[in-house]
């Protein structure tokens, strides 16, 4: 039933069905998320009501195809959420995630419903269904067991109270970070203070002050394109220090937006919610359902990791004392967390001479659009077409039609690149609407975003990227890719619907490009003069590229060992959580403890993304995208059989096991052997 008035629950009069968000007020969301859920109810109960006998169709299948207004309210509230947020949508946000929760809730425990699919489940070996149908139940059956079906009614009740608290809490803690993050302000007005900084970062900080009606000086805040660079160049070590503290200080002030308690309620639910399901910890719940199966495989590999990187991060540790110490004329220099960044992008580019400053003209961002948009056509021959029709929910937001090689259309694409109040800081892709096929066998193509937080243009400058910005962008892409191109029926295992270990192959893979000569020859074009960058400087860039390997890895790795910790406790955990940090991760730190700090406290991707007992899926992907790039060097960079093979991976989604995709595209298993030599690792 339609409802006038609200553009969420009317017909979607724009191009390619996309979300009017151009239209949503922030008071549209609520009684479009209780429609939603109303007609969620509607529909599972005309599936219990059923008197046929359960079957793969009449349930599986139905089950799978409601909720499409629930999804889509959810797509267009927590992508704005996340992006565009004021008080009022975070506000929301907290009364409607009980009412979240309690649906769910009412449709993994409904009884009813659980004794069809596991009828249909327990009758599958005569059902005859192919590889995608038989993926759809088991993950069906899995995740109706993994959220308490199989539990008592006593059971059952604490399970639903416990995850609507851990619901709450997820959300909390995101909030806090947020708050905390966006509140602080580094406003400098001697010159001596920005002394070492470069002349695009002062302009981009002289305009946020004045953004922030500063009279005069340079605004600094946490977002990447503000505490990056000043980390690296800053001459100003008491500042960098500020800096430093308040970055790593987030949501551990002891105040109102203080994580630290949440921490600990999170963690013990999860423990909670894994021992009412039958599992000893919280990571022994996650990973059974993932490429690595248990804790024992993760810390196999982040062990294996570590024994490898950590002697190579030690010695480069060891060399950026030594270089610290004969800029500072003191032999007993100590370099700090706060040094780090600023004498090792000195040493970068004493060694190599080069340094974000020297490339950045040459990345202006509509440029490197073009460019990754071009390698995506030269690969899987997927080309992109903007239409600025198109709704959005901020004028910033660029969107794209997407359209594969025989000219049927593909997908729509939004890019959201710049940082704003209200903005959750990093960057991700998501879905507004998945890939799916309808009953009558035609395909509803998906609309994707990026998000990011890039270098803002300034009045005299477009927008130029750093090279780490440029790398984000295709980090993002590659999971936009995964999406654009999912060739799937059903939406749960669509695109990026697959194992959280594997999820990152598809982003990480498609960092290799910027290693590769050609590739830096066609993105890089300075912003003034079009001309291409110059070979000399391609050759610095890639040699530079392994610069601190060892300890870029040992720092992944930390964030590995403390998310496995927090989840393999087995009891619930009233302590400190700054001294809890400190012993989960003490055998990956280089750098001198600073004191004081805290990690765990904004650890976003753990406490409120879909990481948790998952962090490690980074450096698994890493394995698995530097044995996929080497398929590629080996048969040809843009060799079309090998894009081929690879681009049915990601068309495949979750609908197979990861590791029969990943056989089926290399022909052998995964070895650690690509990553060590990509990046220059003794064996």
């Amino acid at each position: 039933m339609e409802i006038i008035g609200n553009p969420l629950l009317e017909k979607f009069n724009t191009p390619f069905g996309t979300l009017p968000l151009d239209r949503i007020e922030t008071e549209c969301y609520e009684p479009a998320f209780d429609e939603g859920i109303k007609q969620l109810e509607e529909e599972i109960s005309k599936i219990t009501a059923q008197r046929d006998e359960p079957t793969f169709g009449n349930t599986i299948v139905a089950l799978e195809r409601c909720g499409r207004l629930l999804d889509c309210v959810s797509s267009a509230f927590y992508n704005v959420l996340n992006a565009d947020a004021n008080d009022a949508m975070m506000e929301i946000s907290q009364r409607i995630a009980p009412k979240l929760s309690e649906s769910t809730n009412n449709i993994y425990l409904n009884e009813k419903l659980f004794q069809r699919v596991k009828y249909v489940y327990d009758n599958r070996e005569s059902l005859s269904l192919d590889v995608e149908d038989a993926r759809l139940l088991e993950e069906t059956y899995t995740a109706f067991k993994n959220r308490g079906a199989v539990l008592s009614p006593e059971k059952k009740a604490e399970y639903r109270k416990l995850s609507s608290e851990l619901d709450l809490l997820t959300l909390q803690f995101e909030q806090n970070a947020l708050k905390d993050k966006n509140r602080f302000e580094l406003h400098l007005q001697n010159k001596s203070d920005i002394a070492g900084l470069p002349e695009s970062i002062c302009e981009s900080a002289a305009a946020l002050a004045k953004e922030k009606g500063k009279e005069k000086g340079w605004l600094f805040n946490l977002s990447a394109p503000s505490y990056i660079p000043f980390m690296q160049y800053a001459e100003n070590r008491a500042l960098r220090e500020k800096l430093y503290r308040a970055y790593m200080n987030i949501g551990n002030k002891n105040d109102e937006f203080d994580n630290k308690s949440v921490i600990c309620q999170i963690v013990n639910i999860r423990l909670a919610i894994a021992n009412l399901l039958g599992y000893p910890t919280y990571a022994d719940y996650r990973l059974e359902h993932t490429m690595a199966k248990s804790p024992a495989n993760v810390y196999q590999l982040l062990n294996g990791l570590l024994a490898a990187y950590k002697p190579v991060a030690l010695d480069e540790y060891r060399e950026i004392r030594k270089f610290a110490a004969e800029c500072e004329h003191s032999d007993d220099f100590e370099v700090m967390p706060w040094d780090w960044s600023y004498y090792s992008e000195k040493l970068k580019h004493q060694r190599f001479n080069v340094n974000d400053e020297m490339t950045r003209p040459y990345f202006r961002l509509d440029m490197v659009v073009d460019a990754i948009f071009g390698l995506a056509t030269e690969l899987y021959g997927v080309t992109f077409k903007e239409n600025k029709s198109i709704p959005v929910y901020n004028p910033e937001v660029c969107t794209y039609e997407v359209y594969d090689a025989d000219g049927s259309f593909l997908a729509i694409l939004y890019a959201d690149f710049f940082p704003r109040d209200g903005k959750q800081s990093g960057a991700w892709m998501n879905n507004l609407k998945s890939q799916y096929r309808n009953p009558d066998g035609t395909d509803s193509r998906p609309h994707i975003i990026i998000v990011t937080n890039f270098t803002r243009p300034t009045a005299d400058k477009p927008s130029l990227l750093t090279f780490a910005e440029v790398e984000t962008f295709l980090h993002e892409f590659g999971h936009a890719l995964h999406g654009i191109l999912a060739k799937g029926r059903y939406a749960s295992l669509s695109g990026t619907n697959v194992y959280h270990d594997f999820v990152e192959l598809p982003s990480q893979f498609m960092e290799n490009w910027l290693r590769e000569k050609f590739f830096l020859n066609r993105v890089a074009r300075h912003y003034q003069t079009g001309e291409k960058i110059p070979d000399e400087l391609v050759h610095r860039l890639i040699d530079s590229s392994n610069f601190n390997a060892g300890y870029r890895c040992c720092r992944q790795l930390s964030f590995g060992y403390l998310d496995m910790a927090w989840h393999s406790l087995k009891h619930s955990f009233d302590g400190d959580v700054s001294a809890f940090e400190r012993e989960a991760w003490k055998d990956t730190q280089i750098l001198p403890d600073a004191g004081d700090t805290l990690m765990s406290s904004q650890f976003g991707h753990i406490f409120s993304g879909g990481y948790a007992a998952g962090y490690y899926g980074y450096k698994w992907a890493e394995v698995l995208d530097a044995d996929a790039f080497a398929a590629f060097r080996e048969e040809g960079v843009l060799n079309k059989a090998v894009a081929a093979r690879f681009r049915q991976l990601l068309s495949a989604g979750g609908a197979e096991d990861p590791m029969s995709l990943y056989l089926r595209f290399r022909g052998k298993a995964p070895s650690i052997e690509a990553l060590l030599q990509r990046d220059g690792i003794p064996k």
